[in-house]
């Protein structure tokens, strides 16, 4: 999660260039609306955007039969994600997008520039996706539902590639199921490979708009692959020198089950990174610690031997599991040589 900090004349340097890419961008699409005659167009309808790509959106209508157009959007409308609900107007050669609709949820992670870059809107659980192969890590795992926590999104962990387990992980394996569950996290399980948990997880998803987030190599297209065998999502295999996943999914795409519910694949992550959390609200994400917040005896108490540590006291009655505090004072120095 560690990157080189920036020098005051780097930032400034990045900060224009942002700002002129922005600049050109903004009359670029000024004048693509100026020449997008609005006599043309037709009346204004509702849609959703299920694909986002670079200056235009897929947007598909909420007519019947459904059909899905590659819209442009206005200047004015703050940038678009997939999930996103919008008003747009359609024409002979390419629809318009005119507004966008209250969003209900946002997940974003930081790019490359330290800014927060949405990712997909209105979703209703985050689905980390972990397997036996590549090892799965207990601080990554945290640090997605850390994520998940600061954007108020409810994360549900899925082990996929119950097929790998064996007397080699399986203990490991178990024991991360376990603390998850005692602390509340709901934890499914599947196989794409011989099908094992796929109807529970079908039931589970029948309902909810997700989005699969996870390092990659843990199967997150091939589980589309599995649930919806006509998005023929690429998949790579895992590397033989790293151990690690390839990226596969270049853009978030929205797909709908013919039983029901929405599923946004989003592009393969292998750490997520928590650049834009203060360190002193870090606490807050780890939901067992909540409790425990304001109850140790010194206001400026760090959680590692001051006496009257009520989170300290929690660990030591079993209320807070060590490998969950010793995760997030791992994060939280992490942060903290960041900021």
């Amino acid at each position: 999660m560690s990157k080189r900090k920036l020098t005051r004349r780097q930032a400034w340097r990045i900060a224009k260039i942002q700002e002129e890419k922005t600049r050109r961008a903004t009359k670029k699409q000024q004048q693509l609306d100026e020449n997008i005659n609005a006599s043309s167009l037709g009346p204004e309808q509702n849609g959703l955007v299920i694909a986002h790509y670079g200056n235009s959106v897929a947007v598909e209508s909420e007519t019947h039969p459904v059909t899905t157009k590659r819209c442009h959007v206005r200047a004015n409308i703050e940038n678009l994600v997939t999930g996103d609900r919008v008003v747009w107007q359609d024409s002979d050669s390419l629809g318009v997008v005119v507004a966008r609709h209250e969003r209900k949820s946002i997940l974003a992670r930081p790019d490359n520039y330290h800014n927060l870059k949405p990712v997909a809107a209105n979703i209703d659980n985050i689905i980390v996706v972990f397997s036996p192969l590549p090892v799965p890590h207990q601080e990554l795992l945290d640090r997605y539902l850390v994520a998940a926590e600061a954007a108020r999104i409810q994360p549900v962990l899925l082990l996929n590639k119950t097929d790998l387990l064996d007397k080699s992980n399986l203990q490991e394996i178990n024991a991360l199921i376990e603390l998850y569950r005692s602390i509340g996290y709901p934890v499914l399980q599947c196989s794409a490979l011989d099908g094992f948990g796929i109807a529970d997880l079908k039931n589970f998803l029948s309902t909810r708009t997700c989005v699969f987030v996870g390092q990659s190599g843990v199967g997150k297209s091939s589980l589309v692959n599995y649930l919806l065998p006509d998005t023929d999502t690429a998949v790579a295999p895992i590397s033989e020198k790293s151990s690690l996943g390839q990226h596969t999914t270049t853009t978030a795409v929205l797909y709908h089950f013919p039983e029901g519910g929405d599923l946004i694949d989003s592009p393969g992550i292998r750490e997520f990174a928590l650049w834009h959390i203060n360190p002193d609200e870090l606490i807050e994400q780890f939901i067992e610690f909540r409790p425990f917040i304001g109850h140790c005896k010194f206001n400026d108490c760090r959680h590692l031997q001051e006496p009257g540590c009520a989170i300290l006291a929690a660990v030591a009655d079993s209320r807070i599991n060590p490998r969950r505090l010793d995760s997030y004072r791992k994060i939280l120095q992490a942060l903290q040589d960041w900021k």
